[in-house]
């Protein structure tokens, strides 16, 4: 469920990809990037094995949700369509999604696996588009929140106070 077939020396063996992966570390993918002097394609490109995506350093993620056209210094950026994985759901399909001429999901792409490693952290074994000027976006990593309520007596009443962490 959380390994992966990598093939060594020609022998076939079963990894944790959170331990074998390749960096993508390019800015031009940032869903903030809006320079469109130069439209990068991901189709020729030898996708092999697993990459995990930073920003400025920084881990990153493929955002869930639409990214407009002419964004990540693409035309049409990829995006997930459905939502990462936790870390009891192991390795997972997830369909890939990009924005043209006015549709968030324009062409029919291939699926690309997801997992969520013990640093909070994602890897993705990505494929090539079907076609030239799409991308594959990175955003900054999503923050979850977690909410807890106290009640207690201050002698009026019941008090209520919300604590947030991160």
């Amino acid at each position: 469920m959380g390994t992966d077939n990598f093939t060594i020396n020609g022998n076939a063996t079963c990894l944790d990809p959170c331990n074998n992966y390749t960096v993508l570390n390019d800015d031009w993918r940032s869903v903030n990037n809006t320079d469109n002097s130069i439209l990068h394609c991901d189709r020729d490109i030898n996708w092999n094995g697993w990459y995990r995506m930073f920003l400025g350093g920084n881990s990153a993620q493929i955002p869930e949700t639409c990214v407009p056209e002419y964004r990540c210094g693409t035309r049409a950026p990829l995006w997930i369509n459905g939502s990462h994985p936790t870390q009891s759901e192991g390795i997972v399909s997830r369909p890939v999604c990009n924005a043209w001429s006015g549709s968030c999901c324009y062409f029919p792409t291939n699926t690309i696996k997801v997992k969520l490693c013990s640093g909070s952290y994602y890897v993705y074994k990505l494929g090539a588009p079907s076609n030239c000027h799409l991308a594959y976006c990175t955003g900054k990593k999503k923050k979850k929140y977690i909410f807890f309520f106290y009640l207690g007596w201050d002698g009026k009443g019941l008090n209520a106070s919300q604590i947030r962490r991160k």
